[in-house]
């Protein structure tokens, strides 16, 4: 049967013809059964979500179901989305089976609840409640899957109770926060758990026991596997895990006593709004019911706690400093007038009275709405509008996200888009949706300024005296003499320079043209900012770095008002940039980072590269996958505000060498495989997977090499990326998408994709600078190679200086199979027989090449100069030396081909009885010391040439050792 389409908005016309062509195996099935109004039905669910018509044209035997009218027609319960996990479970065999049913039974399940929503069968608390109810049934029965063969694997965790000395089986208890905690889950959320356990312990039953927080984070590990991979069925649920005390840096699964020790001690003011909707959605309910007993008291005060305002205002405020910085406005969750202000609304309340009013202790906020006239001053008629505006901004965020189960709250800024959310949203134009949308979201805007008004800040008598002189000067109340006089006293190290640097920025052409609320707030923050700089050791200078973000940040005056409200971060901008010229131009060209400087807890407490991997992966999906240029954006600005990070450790002595090396090595990593990930997964949108082999797809078969410091785990702040492509699979072969395209122009165009995601210059600057001419054949060479014609060329053409450049080489990430494969490979290279008078000389030669080119000039000895890199001594002579003695003698001492970085092999040639132990302790410590120096010279934005008498000694010894190995008539330098 054909629908009438002629009573549809033109526009929407082509789309419903298109959609109708896609569905002709499903309308073939169900012809004989389907009344004519489900017809018209499917017309409005094909119009507002290509999520659903992909599935239906998938799996036509769907429409079976769809013939049942209880399937569409009527409500699902609880306990019916239970029976129908646990039918489905009846077919899984293994792990990815497992998968399978459970993204099977998802996507069906989603089809139903997508058509209910659209075709208003459903109201919007229903579809809300039924999506919680199915996370619950399917979290709660992948748990039980899980958690049986983990008991099979590694043992069942076990407490003895102190008390009574009885052994008590311990399970999972999985608290769900956020929606899914509310009951309130949307059509494409993400879901918010914490993993906790009862008591401490360990497995019986296995092999070897396991203690039982191991066990559990094991069990939690897999869970998320479960539910959060995406494969070709897609996934269950996307999982965020950064709400557990701690967040990413702590350990994936806590037991009660740690849980509740924790929020006593540490539990932070956004905890206790984050723990108001937290619930047991699966595991052991009973002891869970328990852990909620025992954190209840953290949540609800006893007292009324009007410092809730303050918090949840700082909070907000923090959301709208996200929003402006991802041009974010057109989000109708987290913009002006959107879903979060009324859930601040509720909550403000919940926080400040739910410690003496029980009946603020519930989670759904549709709950708490109405009682808080009777609690507050919020009248009746606010609450109304109010809810209101909540249903019908909810309902536009489901009618977004079920065109392509994103989760996404954008709304469209095209026309075909703009239409058809208009039209599942019931009206006949853009413009009548969009005028209603800006109604509900002036009314909650406004509602949410009156809740939780602006805070007032005030200064005491002295800090307001201050404040007096410095505008005073400022204003120019003072005259030449008497101005020179108070700075003198402020800036005492270059009073003159300091006085100028103050009279060039109040006389700039942008301080003249700024509008009344920028000079206000200029003149707020800069009586603080220069007294805070006036404390440090070199104020003048400092003072000359940070001018350079005043006037970046000048037009853009929310900056400012960040300086002035967050005291702590003002303290922070004046000591690293005391410390740092590179710190204070990163901020002067990136003043989004300034939000870094908040809390010093992040600011100077980098994580492993685990969390760092986590809190990315987090940050991505929360971006549509489809917008690639914000994609690259978010990629930029978690790596620029990670790099300022590890400064403020590196400056502050928080950090070691080795670990800030280590941390920018890691950084470079996760970003590194992120962008492998974004690639390939358009690549695949658009041509299909590769092949391995005939019939079998690859998986990935594609790794990422990193070679120099990158493959040396030696990264430095300004560190390009030497990389190397390559893949295993077979090159004639094509991918088997819509527009196939043969395997070897699949990866060629795939490492093309990532290099222009890492090298293109955005708004947020520059990933990372990429250079590939270490590829087989340099620059012209193909650059992506096959393992196979890898290996070609390593054995049969590559140069000496290449060999010693695969010494650093290391995968960095990809395929794990293939990563062996290359081990391997890189193995066999490293450890093949060589005649060492040859490579003496070859090594030689191009390390005197290199100090020729690269080294010091004439002058520059002259001047008494050592380039800390090149020049002889310096660090590439000891990279040279290491390479030339794993060269030398892997063939017969396998163990240095092991490690790529210089101290560790440095440390298994000791080991191995091919290098002195003085010598090794010597050029280690010589390579530490060189990089440390070079990694200062970084952070004040200096060259590598340095005064030859500071390193005179190092360099000597060096050039002994080298003399001693290198044994070779060199030219005179």
């Amino acid at each position: 049967m054909t629908p009438n389409l002629s009573a549809l908005p033109s526009d929407l016309i082509p789309l419903a013809e298109k959609q109708w062509d896609r569905l002709s195996p499903l309308l073939e099935s169900v012809k004989q059964h389907w009344p004519a109004s489900r017809y018209n039905e499917l017309l409005t669910v094909s119009i507002g979500s290509d999520f659903v018509v992909d599935q239906l044209a998938r799996h036509p035997e769907w429409g079976a179901s769809l013939c049942n009218a209880e399937q569409l027609d009527q409500n699902q319960s609880l306990n019916g989305y239970k029976t129908l996990v646990q039918e489905a479970l009846k077919q899984v065999t293994d792990e990815p089976s497992l998968l399978s049913v459970l993204r099977l039974l998802r996507q069906q399940s989603m089809v139903r609840l997508i058509w209910r929503d659209l075709t208003r069968k459903a109201t919007m608390q229903q579809t809300v409640l039924e999506l919680s109810w199915m996370a619950d049934a399917l979290i709660d029965g992948a748990l039980e899957v899980l958690y049986q063969q983990a008991c099979d694997r590694w043992g069942t965790p076990m407490h003895v109770c102190e008390t009574t000395g009885e052994k008590q089986q311990q399970r999972m208890v999985v608290l769900g926060m956020g929606k899914l905690g509310a009951h309130e889950l949307n059509l494409s959320s993400d879901i918010d758990l914490i993993f906790t356990f009862p008591e401490k312990g360990e497995t019986e039953g296995a092999k070897r026991t396991l203690e039982n927080q191991e066990f559990f984070i094991r069990l939690g590990q897999k869970l998320i596997h479960a539910l959060d991979t995406m494969n070709g069925e897609g996934f269950v649920f996307r999982v965020d895990m950064r709400l557990r005390p701690f967040g990413s840096a702590s350990p994936l699964a806590l037991s009660f006593a740690a849980m509740e020790h924790y929020y006593q001690d540490q539990g932070r003011e956004w905890e206790r709004y984050a723990m108001i909707k937290a619930r047991v959605v699966a595991g052991d309910k009973e002891q869970g019911a328990q852990l909620m007993a025992m954190l209840k008291p953290f949540v609800y005060r006893k007292y009324l706690d009007y410092g809730a305002f303050e918090s949840l205002r700082e909070m907000k405020e923090m959301i709208n400093r996200e929003v402006r910085r991802k041009g974010m406005e057109l989000n109708v969750k987290l913009g002006p007038g959107g879903i979060r202000e009324v859930e601040f609304i509720a909550q403000a309340f919940q926080l400040i009275r739910g410690g003496r009013d029980s009946r603020l202790q519930q989670r759904e906020l549709l709950t708490i709405l109405p009682l808080l006239p009777e609690l507050s001053d919020v009248t009746p008629e606010a609450v109304e509008e109010l809810i209101a505006a909540y249903i019908f901004l909810r309902n536009i965020e489901h009618a977004i996200q079920a065109i392509a189960d994103k989760q996404t709250q954008e709304l469209p800024t095209d026309d075909l888009g703009k239409a058809r959310l208009a039209f599942s949203m019931g009206f006949d134009s853009w413009q009548q949706c969009s005028e209603q949308l800006k109604y509900h979201r002036e009314i909650v805007r406004a509602h949410f300024e009156e809740v939780i008004a602006p805070s007032s800040t005030e200064s005491d008598d002295q800090e307001q005296q201050e404040e007096g002189n410095w505008l005073a000067l400022w204003n120019g109340h003072l005259d030449e003499a008497e101005s020179l006089a108070f700075i003198s006293d402020k800036y005492s190290d270059d009073p003159e320079a300091a006085l100028k640097l103050i009279s060039e920025l109040r006389d700039s052409r942008t301080v003249q043209v700024l509008q009344p609320g920028g000079v206000e707030r200029l003149k707020r923050v800069l009586p603080v900012l220069l007294e805070e700089v006036s404390q440090v050791e070199n104020p003048t200078q400092t003072l000359n770095r940070i001018m350079l973000l005043i006037h970046a940040i000048l037009r853009r005056s929310a900056y400012l008002v960040l300086l002035h409200e967050n005291p702590a971060a003002l303290q922070q901008l004046v000591k690293l940039c005391s410390s740092s010229a590179w710190f204070a131009d990163q901020l002067a060209k990136k003043p989004v980072l300034l939000d870094e400087l908040i809390d010093p807890r992040t600011l100077y407490a980098p994580t492993d590269k685990a969390a760092l991997a986590n809190e990315l992966r987090q940050q991505l999906l929360r971006i549509p996958e489809d917008d690639i240029e914000q994609l690259m954006e978010a990629l930029r600005y978690f790596k620029s505000a990670h790099l300022l990070r590890v400064a403020a450790a590196d400056i502050t002595g928080v950090l070691p060498l080795m670990k800030v090396s280590d941390y920018l090595t890691w950084l470079a990593e996760v970003i590194i495989s992120s962008v492998l990930d974004i690639a390939w997964r358009l690549m695949l949108e658009k041509h299909g997977c590769p092949m391995k082999t005939a019939g079998v797809p690859a998986d990935p078969d594609f790794i990422v090499l990193g070679y120099g410091k990158l493959g040396g785990i030696e990264l430095s702040y300004g560190s390009d990326l030497d990389l190397v492509f390559i893949h295993d699979c077979e090159t004639d072969l094509m991918t088997d998408g819509a527009k196939p395209i043969a395997n070897a122009v699949f990866f060629t165009r795939l490492g093309q994709r990532m290099i222009h995601i890492l090298n293109t210059f955005t708004a947020g600057g520059q990933l990372y600078e990429v250079d590939m001419r270490l590829r087989p054949s340099g620059n012209s060479g193909l650059l992506v190679s096959s393992l196979k014609a890898f290996g070609e060329y390593q054995n049969n053409s590559a140069w000496t200086w290449e060999h010693q450049a695969l010494v650093r080489a290391r995968v960095i990430a990809g395929a794990s199979g293939l990563s062996g494969d290359f081990n391997n490979l890189r193995q066999t290279i490293l450890a093949k027989p060589r005649d060492l008078e040859v490579l003496q000389k070859e090594v030689a030669d191009m390390r005197q090449k290199m100090r020729t080119h690269l080294g010091s000039s004439s002058q520059d000895v002259e001047d008494g100069l050592f380039n800390l890199k090149q020049d002889e001594g310096g660090i590439v002579d000891i990279e040279f030396l290491v390479q030339y003695l794993v060269l030398a003698h892997a063939d017969k001492h396998p163990a240095l081909c092991t490690y790529s970085d210089n101290i560790r092999i440095l440390e298994v040639l000791q080991a191995e009885g091919l290098l002195p132990e003085h010598d090794a302790v010597t050029l280690q410590e010589a390579y530490k010391r060189y990089r440390a120096v070079g990694h200062r010279l970084a952070l004040q934005e200096r060259s590598k040439a340095m005064n030859d008498v500071e390193m005179a000694e190092l360099r000597a010894a060096v050039t002994h050792i080298w003399k001693r190995f290198i044994k070779v008539d060199e030219p005179q330098s």
